[in-house]
């Protein structure tokens, strides 16, 4: 079996879980990691039985593919030098934290014929994979992403730690152009938006109501999407999702329903349905990881590729344009 020559850049917080998995991907051989903080990468590299690395170019001449696990500021800088020697890459979100940079990396890996992922991890969290078999159209999503105050992820608005998240899963969701955004958010315990709200309008009518702090004292990751005949609920953190049906009484009843009642009358009655979906017990890091090494030894694309993470991004900048559009943060951040 050929395996994919694969390197970490960053070993901090996700860099070490990059490394504790990807020292066992069976298509991969882990050669090692680099970090500015050469002790840390010396303990990360001790621990998966790889080298760490003192020259980031070294490492990556030695590699086929890299993985960027590094401040998303410096995300644009490194990728570019990733690219540029000819190799895959996978950037942790966002793509970059400008959209110039992010085009620049997309148009580059395109006239290379490399692969870009980027590390929308959510895509492959069970409780949004459970719904694979579904045909998913929605008219109005509410997503609420809380998280406590961590410093990891400060150095960018919240709309960029975590906001993307779902705003990556809507724009795969709604087969439609964004027509209009309205914000709001600000700043309470950074330099930076730490809370946000935002109302995504599609051409096609669809709406998505999307909001994300890091300044609540309780997780939350939920996502609610509604649709014609439907209501379908998904926890990120859980893994679970949870669907309600309408069904005419002649359509195939799924297996493992629960009967919730009748609504209508003569041709019109239609039967109320809950479905608990099975969940794929998968490990989302280690399952993306996974997809990416194959997107490049089998030249497939990349469930979450370049244009993707662009995409997301362009929607985030617009929800922060907007925001600073709204005086009261002007007065905050000034």
């Amino acid at each position: 079996m050929k395996k994919l020559k694969v390197g970490i850049i960053g070993t901090g917080y996700l860099g070490k879980l990059h490394s504790k998995l990807l020292v066992n991907a069976e298509n991969a051989e882990f050669i090692g990691v680099y970090d500015l903080n050469h002790e840390e990468a010396l303990k990360v590299a001790e621990i998966n039985g790889v080298t760490a690395f003192e020259d980031k170019s070294e490492l990556i001449n030695k590699a086929d593919a890299m993985i960027v696990v590094t401040p998303t500021p410096t995300h644009y800088e490194i990728a570019r030098e990733i690219l540029l020697t000819g190799k895959h890459v996978f950037i942790e979100k966002p793509i970059t934290d400008n959209i110039a940079h992010a085009r620049e990396l997309v148009d580059i890996a395109a006239g290379k014929n490399l692969k870009i992922q980027v590390g929308h991890i959510e895509r492959f969290n069970p409780a949004l994979l459970a719904l694979e078999k579904y045909n998913l159209a929605p008219l109005f999503i509410q997503t609420d992403r809380l998280a406590q105050f961590n410093l990891r992820g400060s150095d960018v608005a919240v709309v960029l730690d975590l906001m993307i998240h779902d705003i990556d899963i809507i724009l795969s969701l709604i087969k439609s152009k964004v027509s209009s955004i309205n914000a709001s958010g600000v700043p309470v315990v950074s330099d930076n938006i730490d809370i946000a709200n935002a109302r995504i309008e599609f051409e096609n009518g669809a709406v998505a109501n999307v909001t994300a702090s890091r300044i609540s004292q309780k997780k939350m990751r939920k996502m609610r999407m509604f649709q014609k005949d439907a209501y379908l609920s998904l926890d990120f953190t859980s893994g679970e999702a949870e669907v309600y049906r309408l069904l005419n009484p002649i359509e195939e009843k799924p297996a493992n329903y629960f009967p919730l009642g009748e609504m209508g009358i003569a041709d019109k009655k239609r039967l109320v349905i809950f479905e608990k979906p099975e969940i794929r017990k998968v490990n989302a890091m280690q399952y993306e990881q996974q997809l990416f090494i194959d997107s490049v030894l089998n030249d497939l694309r990349p469930v979450v590729n370049g244009e993707d993470g662009l995409r997301a991004l362009r929607i985030a900048d617009m929800i922060i344009k907007k925001i600073y559009e709204n005086k009261l943060i002007n007065e905050l951040t000034t």
